[in-house]
């Protein structure tokens, strides 16, 4: 059940949050309680660079508290979070990179500084780090004929306390953390597009695995929500509340017109609630930035599915919905 107590944030929220986007936040928030306290369950998306923004400091307590169930996100998302647990006190905030010259951020680059927007994620204690941790484990499974999913291998780094040692902010504000604890079910499409995807290619280049399909890939991530979707709905209602576009949101959102129009199983529920957190332009053919009424078209949503969209920064508009989700 919801918390219907109000915490200082979600007090705030209600005085102040009256009209235009602020207003939509709101009902947004609302709606999520609704759903959750109907016995529905909430699906996030993950795209940007989420977790590099420390997403995980309100996240984490949402998968703590069951008000998150299964999350798709882009694999930095996944090892971003995974960077900032053990690197934290590495990175550098650079609060004027909107003045940088190209000369500046050469002088980065040689400090082995890679920049995501204000904020210089170190190489060699973050990247470096967790690859030598998680290419055991990936040359292991080589060697044994075993494949798993991306999320898999850190999930099992995790478990087995491998980067304990190497902690540099408090484990409860790494949402990564609390998903490998939860075992809750993650999807992560395009997985390769990321640098720890860089570095097992690099390791299938070199001959160190042998065989690139030791990680298993978008396709077989596809099937699995297919198999999830269709186990979890046939009990209760699946909302979609997606942050950000990108393909975080794209590809598990098909997964139903997939089932009804591929698979003919015309049975299964449409995504039973939409959020989408967005600074995408409404137009010009952008799909990350459709309004949700063009998904009805697509067979991804209802005429009755709730359905909102927030057109602000995903960084300040996220956190305050799950503030308010949580009773903060």
């Amino acid at each position: 059940m919801s918390v219907s107590a109000s915490g200082p944030v979600t007090s705030f929220i209600k005085h102040h949050y009256r009209h235009f986007n602020s207003a939509v936040l709101v009902d947004a928030a609302e709606a999520y309680n609704r759903h959750l306290d109907a016995g529905g369950k909430m699906f996030i998306t993950l795209a940007g660079a989420m977790s590099t923004a420390e997403l995980g400091l309100s996240l984490a307590e949402m998968i703590r508290r069951d008000k998150v169930h299964g999350i798709c996100c882009t694999r930095a998302n996944l090892e971003e979070d995974l960077y900032n647990l053990v690197a934290h006190d590495h990175y550098e905030r650079v609060p004027h990179y909107r003045q940088l010259t190209p000369r500046q951020e050469v002088d980065l680059l040689d400090r082995h500084l890679n920049r995501v927007t204000d904020t210089c994620i170190p190489e060699e204690e973050a990247m470096r780090r967790i690859e030598r941790i998680v290419m055991e484990d990936w040359r292991a499974a080589d060697r044994s004929g075993q494949r798993f999913f991306p999320h898999e291998f850190l999930y099992k780094i995790l478990q087995e306390h491998k980067l304990k040692q190497f902690y540099q902010i408090d484990p409860k504000d790494s949402w990564m953390v609390a998903a490998a604890e939860k075992q809750l079910p993650l999807f992560v499409p395009g997985w390769e597009d990321s640098t720890l995807g860089n570095m097992f290619a690099a390791q299938v280049i070199s001959g160190a695995v042998k065989n690139a399909t030791t990680i298993r890939g978008g396709v077989e991530y596809m099937m699995e929500l297919a198999r999830w979707y269709t186990e979890l709905t046939a009990k209760s209602s699946l909302g979609f509340f997606q942050v950000g576009g990108g393909i975080a949101g794209d590809f598990p959102i098909c997964v139903v017109p997939m089932l009804h129009q591929d698979l003919k199983r015309q049975n299964v529920p449409l995504w039973g609630y939409f959020c989408q957190i967005s600074d995408s332009t409404t137009s010009y053919g952008s799909y990350s930035g459709a309004v949700p009424n063009e998904k009805i078209t697509w067979g991804k949503l209802s005429v009755d599915t709730p359905r909102y969209i927030v057109e602000s920064d995903a960084t300040i508009v996220a956190p305050l919905i799950f503030a308010y989700v949580l009773g903060w």
